[in-house]
This record gives structure tokens, sequence and C-alpha cells, in this order.
């Protein structure tokens, strides 16, 4: 297990990384997640020894890394650019953390091998990177990481060299490669789809902060706040500012600004009748044409057609929402359609941006 206990980072008076803690459990695929900037890849860095701790403690297995080199952690990185040497053949470059450690000769060639057999590029241990695609380079990368035989595995955002198609390729590898090591992965992204698709838990951050952790479908289904239900999921959670009107025990009754009023089923002791609250409905629990728990009008001024499904961007009030329907739908630019949904779907954020639960 790594146990991560409030731990600082400051760059001179900037403070990126702010009393963090965390458990991540063996052998589980963990993605850290969250905007450019807000400090998963120097989270990732003080994990592996590339950075220092300001404050806090980092433990693998119970025994305290803050002060043990990169070395001495039996983690493996794979980074971004691949950092693979231009001069060195495919199996050199899988081979040199070995050579270092001076593994015998039958030793390494067995380790690469086996690599590239589950990476399947033992075609390629000949060639020189240049010779290869970007995908086969990030499998070298991944490779070099194996022959290590590591406790723990660190990607940082591997895969956003990648082309679309390579990447969903690529994600299906790593899902694999994570059953066949049975190793503990921890993968940072700014990839939101690539953190729901490859992770067992998630820790979303926000600059610098954890802002929540749980399985994908936890974060999906119960954000914990406004940052998180705007993040997790593609479209993101329209947001329609409503008006608590009443409270009870197990639901707040809110207006929707005139055009439809709904009791939803959640509370907040933040909650109080008369303020205004951010209702969140996902453009996929948005239905067209069909009676909702609440309903109105809305025009379409952009139609989005992906084959599978399509996206209708309208409007209420000013404010922009997001619609997922059918692929096949006959909805064109400039048609007036009616908008319903239902309660149970719909999240209610108070003036803290906390959610209702």
């Amino acid at each position: 297990d790594i146990n991560i206990n409030t731990i600082n980072k400051y760059y001179g008076d900037v403070h990126v990384i702010k009393d963090v803690s965390l458990d991540i459990k063996s052998r589980s695929f963990t993605v850290l997640v969250g905007p450019s900037g807000c400090g998963k890849s120097t989270m990732l860095r003080m994990i592996a020894g590339l950075e220092d701790i300001n404050s806090g403690t980092i433990s693998i297995d119970g025994e305290v890394v803050n002060d043990l080199p990169p070395k001495q952690r039996n983690i493996a990185m794979v980074f971004q650019s691949y950092a693979l040497y231009p001069h060195m053949t495919v199996f050199d470059n899988m081979a040199f953390g070995l050579k270092l450690e001076k593994r015998s000769k039958d030793e390494i060639n067995e380790r690469v091998q086996e690599a590239a057999r589950i990476l399947q590029i033992e075609d390629y241990l000949q060639r020189k990177p240049k010779q290869l695609s970007g995908g086969q380079r990030q499998r070298v990368a991944i490779g070099r990481a194996i022959t290590r035989k590591p406790k723990v595995f660190l990607f940082d955002e591997p895969l956003s060299n990648l082309d679309a198609a390579l990447r969903v390729q690529m994600r299906v590898e790593l899902a694999k490669l994570h059953d066949q090591l049975n190793a503990t992965m921890i993968y940072v992204t700014h990839d939101q789809t690539e953190a729901m698709t490859l992770a067992d838990d998630i820790v979303v951050l926000d600059e610098g902060v954890v802002s929540q952790t749980g399985s994908p479908m936890e974060l999906y289904s119960k954000p914990s706040n406004l940052f998180v239900g705007g993040f997790i999921g593609s479209p993101k959670m329209n947001l329609i500012p409503s008006k608590i009107l009443s409270t009870s025990d197990n639901s707040t009754e809110v207006d929707l600004f005139g055009s439809a009023k709904i009791s939803v089923p959640k509370t907040s002791p933040n909650g109080n009748n008369g303020d205004v609250v951010q209702l969140g409905i996902r453009p996929e629990h948005l239905l067209i044409n069909q009676e909702g728990d609440a309903n109105w009008e809305s025009k379409v001024f952009v139609v989005e057609k992906l084959g599978s499904g399509t996206f209708l961007y309208l409007e209420k009030e000013g404010d922009p929402l997001v619609v997922e329907t059918e692929g096949d739908t006959n909805i064109k630019v400039g048609d007036t359609v009616k908008v319903g949904f239902s309660a149970s779907r719909c999240h209610l954020f108070d003036n803290t941006n906390q959610s209702f639960k």
C-alpha cells in the first residue's frame, strides 16, 4: 500500500500541494485527474522521489520513503515524452535499467523478451526509436518499466501525444496490462474519459487540494461538490440557477426561475428557503419531447450528429444547455423542443458549491 499523509509542496511562495492525504491500495489502478496546473504531476513526482516534499510523509508498504532516492523506492515511471535514448535499439532501451543494476545477460534477455511479448513488440527489438510509430514508442517506454518488475508503476499522461484512435487502443492495452502484472498503478491524466475507463479509484485534484476520491461511478453519480460534478462526465453537466422554495426531511423543492418547479429528493443543512442554488442535470438525463417532473420549451441552436448519438445545444433563460439524444433524431437547428427531466436524476449544489445529499 502507499500512504500519503498531509503532504505539502511549495515552489517558492506558490503552494502547489495542500495537505494532501491518500491511501492507495496495493494492486489497485488509481487515477489522479484534474485540469492543467492542479498539481497531479507534482504528486506523481513526489511519490517517485523526483521532487522533495516540504512537509508530510509518503510511506510504501509501511516504510517512510521521504529521504529514499528514486532508485531505492522500487518504482518505475512512464513519461509523456517516452524518454527513449535515440541511439539505442528498442532492446537496449528496455534493458538499460537492468544493466545499471548489473543483472546477468541471461536475466536481462529473459526479462526484455517477456516484456516485449506482453506488449507485442518482439519484432521491433532491433529497431531504433525513430523507426517506430508513437504507439510503438509508448509501448517501449512501458516495456522498460515492466522489465524492472517494480512494486509500483507511475504513468504521467502517457497517452496525450497519441491520436484519438490510438489512445483508445492503448487504454485497452493498459487495462489488460494491469490485469496481467497485478501491480499497483498510479496514472495521471487531465482526460476524464481515460480516468473513468481505467480507474479502480479516481482522485480529483483542484488547485492542489483533493476534491473527492471514489470509484468512477461514485464520482459520476454522487459528486461531492460542483467542481467534481462539472469535471466528471462528457459533455459537462448542465447547471440551471434555481431558488429554494421549501425543504423537508428528505427533499428540497426548487423553482427553476419561473419556468418550472420540482421537488428534488436531496437535502442539505446549508439549504434555506430563498437561497439560490445550482441544479445540475447531465446531458444524457435530459428528456426531449417526453414528459418529465419538470418541463419547458427551448429552441435548438446547434445539432451535433455523432452517429451513435446526437448532441442538441439549447438555451434556457440565456444559459446554455446540452442534451444527448438518439443518433437518428430528425430534430433540426431552429426547431422548438420540449425539454424535461426526472427529479431523481438531479443534483443540487449550495452557495458554497457543496452537493446536497
